[in-house]
């Protein structure tokens, strides 16, 4: 049903039985109704032929179609595309212009290289306990110095020259129980420093790190990073080079801070900003429903027992 539309089904279904059953005529369904003669003709011809499914919209596909591509040929389009010939070598080949060979190929969405070797399916994995595994990450965020030009429209509220900020953040593999900071930078002193600051934080929920996953950056490759871990009885897994969905649930985690905090309303400052993303941390370890933990927050995996409960909800 196209917006512009005259009639609906039901529309249709009063125009037929004025005609039909209260004896206007044909003329005068049109006027009334704002539409063509033949228009109502066809409607009432619909109705007397299949009742009331008459009435409703149809495909503008038609019944035959003489020169529509055989299905050998376009299988054999397809064969050929996937031993990675081209358009025009497959159209040489079998004999039709290369328009038919593309409209074979976009159909079968096999148009882009990158379609024929598609990336491999996720694999997707959980600890079996808290602590079995942690996800670092950091976010690089421009400084904040008051509304920007993005939020206004001004280009005279650029804020040039700001400078950037680092958010450090931690996900837990099995409960996704999460941390975070905020520093100006992201050297190997900063990272090692947050590890230590997740490992205590994560002590006080009862919970033992014994493996931490992160990328390639140059802060994870240091040697204090590396140091630190092993005082630490950490395992230090690094992901595959060029792979980020490795370390999927600090991605994940990343995209819903940015959303539903960092970019969710304007920020004066970046101390404000700071502290509304702490609270959204806080919101989503205690309160946020987590769809991969059946709507249930982090916290729930945790087990409390022992621990002051008024202490760590803070």
């Amino acid at each position: 049903m196209h917006k512009h539309a005259r009639l609906t089904a039901c529309g249709r279904e009063i125009l037929v039985r004025r005609v039909l059953a209260e004896g206007h005529t044909v003329t005068e369904a049109a006027e009334a109704f704002g539409i063509s003669t033949k228009t109502v003709r066809k409607w009432v011809r619909r109705f007397r032929e299949e009742g009331l499914a008459g009435l409703h919209d149809r495909s503008s596909r038609p019944h035959r179609s003489p020169r529509e591509i055989e299905v050998r040929l376009r299988e054999r389009i397809i064969r050929l595309r996937r031993d990675w010939q081209t358009g025009a070598g497959i159209a040489e080949r079998v004999g039709v212009c290369r328009a038919t060979v593309s409209r074979v190929l976009r159909s079968a969405r096999l148009s882009r290289w990158r379609d024929l070797d598609p990336p491999p399916p996720a694999q997707r994995y959980e600890h079996a306990a808290p602590g079995d595994m942690l996800h670092l990450d950091t976010k690089k965020l421009g400084r904040v110095r008051g509304i920007g030009h993005r939020i206004t429209g001004d280009p005279r509220d650029r804020s040039r020259g700001a400078g950037w900020e680092f958010a450090h953040v931690c996900v837990d593999d099995h409960s996704r129980v999460a941390e975070i900071t905020v520093a100006n930078d992201e050297r190997h002193a900063t990272a090692t420093g947050f590890l230590q600051q997740v490992v205590q934080r994560y002590a006080a929920l009862g919970i033992t790190v014994k493996r931490v996953m992160t990328d390639n950056g140059a802060c994870y490759r240091s040697g204090q990073f590396r140091d630190t871990c092993r005082d630490l009885g950490i395992r230090h897994i690094f992901t595959r080079p060029y792979s980020p969905q490795t370390n999927g649930k600090a991605e994940r985690f990343i995209q819903s801070l940015l959303r539903e905090s960092i970019y969710a309303r304007a920020y004066r400052s970046s101390a404000e900003r700071t502290r509304a993303l702490h609270r959204w941390v806080h919101r989503y370890n205690w309160h946020r429903p987590h769809t991969s933990l059946g709507g249930k927050p982090p916290i729930s995996r945790i087990s409390l027992t022992g621990n002051n409960l008024l202490r760590l909800h803070t």
